[in-house]
């Protein structure tokens, strides 16, 4: 009896001891692999049940909620079990947001009343409160099934004033760029992590290579780039999906206050309030220091001046010291964060010479890259796989009717065989006027009157009517390519010291049945202030009836427009989507021999000339 248990114990000591060395040869064999420069599925990193998951706190260089201590940033970790069993260290990809721990609910009067005089104060808003969610110690599931299976570890993070994050947020401070770069630097072992926020005993990143990566959409891939900005070292690459890189350029245009599209009526500090979901006790500090007196102090409603504290919050501004890979993404119809905002980012750093690429699409807000892209910018800049993507077109575009995972590559954007063609305005008023490559002459002046009432797709679509400007290209018998910016000089009197000044680019005829797509008639649009006219800075009274030249980009954009439409210019005031709504009745006078539109044509002059016979 006792050899039979002998026996027993032996063989059950042997079948542990087997298990073990098994389960370790296992681990040992789990690294990343690679096929075609792209990060593989590695069976043993996908089983999510054996994931390893714990939070922390970071400590940050910066004190923004008043209570004499420096802000610790609330991180939470998704890593393979390898990373501690078997010693395996791996690359980061690190996801920010202001987002996870909730939002305030969306209630009467929190947006600002757009129905006012420029230049008027508008009634105060409503401030909602965040009722702050999530569970320890998960911030996010986001992109976790997606790298973690490809030898990647993902790190989450609150931004500052935000779920467990300290602090206080400041919707493009100095400390959402500082935050990320402090969670960079411990993941790259230069400062110090905490298990709770307020503790001593550290936690440290002992799995990292210190090689970090950076992806998010609209808030989430702003922060990539503020991080990217501080030069942190590390952060090897970023893919950006419509990031906000300026907020003047996404709450003001030209001089112009000017809603992002959907959301009329906002503004930096209702932003403020839509993710201020940190700790209820630091909040009225909070409010009363960023939203009551900086942002209400800064912000300026009434004149949409360019000023330091819109300065301080544009990313291009800040670039010098950047030395990340950059991949954006941007849907070319994005009305939300507009496609201006990746496109002066991507050219900054192409001038800096840096590792560039951009992918445009046809939709609106939000669409990463193909996961092809993204897995071969971080396999080569996170794995230090030489799949030569730095080899690889510059820009992807999604044409009209293609799916988003089968872009059309080119070698930049704009494309480099787009030329600038000067159009001319020939009049027509209340109904369409031409729209030519011949010189206006003494065509004289026109008259719209402004009126909110009216959308600008029901102008569009009007055939006579005095809210509008319009002029159109002879129907082109040949497909025309536009890819770059648009550009208007609009020689515009005012009966008025104010008015607002909006012109879309539109293809014609207007289609609007059930199977419209988004490009069928919106081909890009811009704002403006005129009494911005000779400076982004200063805003001056315009004297009723004296004409004075506006010029300005509109957005940029990638479109074929069809054999078949026409090309039209439409100018009018108010845009009811955008813009303030001032009492109706103001009027804008154009000079047509001072006006010009300068689209940037793939092939130029000679091939719209074709197009327009």
């Amino acid at each position: 009896m006792k050899r039979n248990i002998k026996s027993i114990f032996f063989l059950i000591t042997l079948f542990a001891f087997l298990t073990t060395t098994n389960a370790q040869n296992t681990d040992k064999k789990a690294v990343p692999f690679f096929e075609d420069g792209e990060a593989q599925i590695v069976p043993a990193f996908a089983e999510a049940d054996k994931w390893i998951r714990h939070d922390l706190w970071v400590e940050t260089t910066f004190n923004t909620d008043g209570d004499d201590k420096m802000d610790r940033m609330h991180v939470s970790v998704t890593r393979p079990p390898q990373t501690e069993k078997a010693g395996l260290k791996l690359p980061v990809i690190y996801v920010s947001s202001p987002y996870f721990a909730g939002v305030a609910p969306d209630v009467d009067g929190v947006f600002w009343d757009v129905k006012h005089e420029l230049g008027a104060s508008a009634k105060e808003r409503v401030h909602p409160e965040v009722t702050r969610r999530g569970k320890r110690p998960i911030i996010s599931n986001s992109h976790i099934k997606t790298w973690v299976p490809r030898g990647y570890i993902v790190v989450h993070s609150s931004s500052p004033g935000t779920g467990l994050s300290q602090g206080a947020p400041t919707v493009g401070g100095i400390n959402e760029s500082l935050a990320p770069k402090a969670v960079i630097d411990w993941l790259c072992g230069r400062v110090k992590g905490y298990t709770s926020p307020d503790g001593n005993e550290e936690v440290k990143a002992f799995w990292s290579t210190g090689k970090v990566g950076m992806t998010g959409t609209s808030y989430n891939g702003t922060i990539p780039l503020a991080a990217a900005t501080t030069g942190v070292e590390g952060l090897e690459a970023i893919i950006p999906i419509a990031p906000n890189t300026s907020y003047y350029h996404y709450y003001r245009s030209n001089g112009l206050v000017r809603s992002p599209g959907g959301y009329l009526g906002e503004d930096i500090d209702v932003l403020y309030d839509y993710i201020h979901s940190g700790a209820e006790d630091k909040r009225p500090y909070n409010n009363a220091n960023v939203r009551d007196i900086e942002m209400k102090n800064g912000m300026d409603r009434k004149t949409g001046d360019y000023n330091d504290f819109w300065a301080g919050r544009d990313y291009l501004n800040q670039m010098g010291p950047m030395k990340a890979a950059l991949l954006m993404s941007h849907g070319f119809n994005d009305w939300n964060v507009m496609p201006e905002h990746s496109y002066r980012i991507y050219k900054a750093a192409k001038e800096k010479g840096l590792p560039t690429q951009i992918f445009y699409h046809q939709g609106g807000h939000g669409g990463p890259p193909p996961m092809t892209m993204m897995n071969r910018w971080f396999t080569r800049y996170l794995h230090g796989i030489k799949n030569d993507v730095e080899k690889d077109a510059r820009a992807w575009i999604v044409r009209e009717n293609d799916n988003k995972s089968n872009p059309t590559s080119y070698k930049d954007y704009p494309n480099p065989d787009a030329k600038p063609v000067t159009l001319h305005l020939h009049g027509g008023a209340p109904g369409a006027g031409q729209l030519t490559t011949t010189p206006s002459q003494r065509q004289g002046k026109e008259t719209l009157v402004d009126n909110y009432s009216f959308g600008g797709s029901a102008l569009a679509q009007a055939e006579f009517t005095n809210h509008r400007l319009l002029y159109l290209t002879p129907t082109l018998t040949k497909d025309v390519h536009i890819s770059g910016l648009a550009k208007v000089t609009i020689k515009v009197a005012s009966n008025k010291p104010a008015a607002n000044l909006s012109v879309w680019l539109v293809a014609l005829p207007w289609n609007s049945g059930r199977r419209s797509k988004i490009t069928d008639n919106i081909i890009t649009r811009g704002w403006a202030d005129p009494q911005n006219h000779s400076s982004l800075t200063e805003s001056k009274p315009l004297s009723p009836g004296q004409f004075y030249n506006v010029t300005f980009d509109l957005q940029p954009d990638d479109q074929i427009i069809k054999a078949g439409q026409q090309i039209g210019l439409m100018i009018f005031s108010s845009d009811r989507e955008y813009t303030l709504w001032p009492k109706p009745g103001t009027e804008l006078t154009v000079d047509l021999d001072g006006t010009i539109l300068t689209l940037p044509v793939v092939g130029g002059e000679q091939m719209f000339k074709e197009a327009m016979k």
